[in-house]
């Protein structure tokens, strides 16, 4: 039985199980389930026996460093990585048995970037239109809608070279839209990015989901975005969630002025940036970063 934190008053001790969910009610079907999910790389338990359901319809944030098992977690969702241990489903469909039908209903922007520098963004989406096999009868108009989606129209036809970070991530954003996903999902969407230019991506975004109802799973390490942006968020430490709830709830579980720093400390000890990951994570984000600036 999962707890809801708002029913905590102020200064309760934090569990980690605690989450706002209605899991329980007949016939529904999670857009996202992870069961006992576990990863290894060697000796290093990436991710720990994961429990995990994301609601239809809601945005969901992935909080934690680098290292804390997010993206491991999204490859094995995305059908990218096999799971050893433990099942995921994406809108009831298992990923381990039907992995096609799981990767149609999935838009996925990974952390590192996926548009060529070398072709237009009307380009860089078509190409991602043949491979979702988006029909080729509305696959022209379709290209077009998402660029319109992501305020891109009028660059649609300058090399991805000249676009700014922003842009980049926008043009990322109408790859992954093109097959119209029942599921979006973002590793560190706005990594690398300015102030204005992360607006600008989630104004995209908000605007979408406003549009289409579809359910968004997004990774990051930045506590702001996610109070500001998510439905409900976990807390993701060392392979494990160690909090789950909306923002609200994690803050006042603490007390009025707690933010989701202080949650993060109080429910794992550490501070968020105290975490770098591993020499290899620094390196992926500094080289995606790099890339969008």
């Amino acid at each position: 039985m999962i707890r809801d934190l708002s029913n905590r008053t102020a200064g309760d001790p934090p569990e980690a199980t605690e989450a706002v969910t209605d899991s329980e009610s007949p016939g529904w079907i999670p857009a996202v389930r992870c069961t006992g999910l576990t990863q290894r790389f060697g000796d290093t338990v990436a991710v720990d026996n994961l429990d995990l359901d994301v609601a239809p319809g809601e945005v969901f944030g992935l909080l934690g460093p680098n290292g804390a098992g997010k993206t491991t977690t999204i490859r094995m969702i995305t059908t990218l990585l096999k799971a050893p241990k433990g099942s995921i489903s994406v809108f009831g469909v298992d990923v381990a048995t039907r992995r096609t039908a799981v990767r149609r209903l999935i838009g996925y922007v990974p952390q590192q970037l996926s548009a060529d520098a070398t072709l237009t963004g009307r380009e860089n989406v078509a190409l991602f239109a043949r491979l979702y096999d988006v029909p080729r009868r509305t696959r022209t108009e379709r290209v077009a809608e998402v660029l319109a989606e992501v305020d891109l129209a009028d660059v649609a036809d300058r090399p991805a070279k000249t676009y700014s970070g922003g842009m980049v991530r926008r043009l990322e954003l109408a790859q992954a839209l093109v097959s119209a996903p029942h599921l979006l999902i973002l590793d560190e969407p706005t990594v690398g990015l300015d102030p204005v230019a992360r607006d600008s991506v989630w104004a995209r975004i908000e605007e979408i989901k406003a549009t289409t109802g579809m359910t968004v799973l997004v990774t990051t390490h930045l506590m702001q975005e996610a109070d500001q942006h998510c439905d409900r968020v976990a807390l993701m430490h060392r392979g494990q969630i160690r909090a789950l709830g909306t923002p609200a709830e994690l803050r006042g579980s603490l007390g009025p002025d707690a933010t989701l720093d202080d949650v993060f400390r109080a429910y794992t000890g550490d501070h968020l940036g105290e975490h770098a990951g591993t020499m290899r994570d620094v390196r992926s984000t500094r080289r995606t970063a790099g890339r969008v600036s």
